[in-house]
């Protein structure tokens, strides 16, 4: 049986067989990635762990560049596609519940206006993870890695070539950071 890394490697050269044994053989890790990701919100999203990790699959698929080197560089890949999902999901969400393009007639609607918008939520939470990639990429990766990814600090550390501490301390600055933008 081939290895992880050559598999890899023709994933990465255009070989669409090797993107499907590549989710093929990942698969429970995706699953269990994309379940840590959806627990928090699993009562109000369409979206469940089966259907994230397929999207993820076909956004991976039709990539045109798939950059990641390893294991650990693919499933960081993979927490960001699975970001992406959920947050197209969230903005689409948000426009159909705003009419999307039906013309807008004005009603009283205090009981749904008391209601938070889980929507908004995930939207909050990309929108802040922006301005922090913008202040420190470095902060945003690690924050997609273990919010998104649910790598641990050795998984992130070995990724971004820095230390298990160095992982920690940018972990708490980012959530530091993160609560004072969503605060704010």
């Amino acid at each position: 049986m081939e290895d992880l890394a050559s598999v890899l490697t023709r994933a990465r050269d255009g070989d669409g067989l090797a993107v499907d044994e590549l989710f093929q053989r990942l698969y429970p890790e995706l699953r269990r990635l994309a379940h840590a990701r959806l627990a928090p919100h699993a009562r109000n999203t369409v979206l469940d762990t089966t259907v994230l990790v397929h999207e993820c699959y076909l956004r991976v698929s039709t990539a045109e560049n798939l950059g990641p080197l390893d294991r650990a560089h693919f499933m960081a890949y993979s927490a960001k596609v699975m970001r992406s999902v959920i947050v197209d999901l969230a903005r689409a969400a948000q426009a159909q519940r705003r009419g999307g393009d039906v013309q807008h007639v004005t009603l009283v609607t205090e009981v749904a206006e008391s209601v938070p918008a889980e929507q908004e939520n995930v939207l909050d939470i990309d929108e802040a993870l922006r301005q922090l990639a913008s202040l420190d990429p470095r902060l945003a990766q690690v924050v997609e890695m273990r919010y998104f990814g649910g790598m641990t600090e050795a998984e992130i550390a070995a990724v971004l070539g820095v230390t298990d501490r160095t992982v920690r301390r940018d972990w708490e600055k980012a959530r530091l950071l993160l609560a004072a933008a969503l605060r704010g």
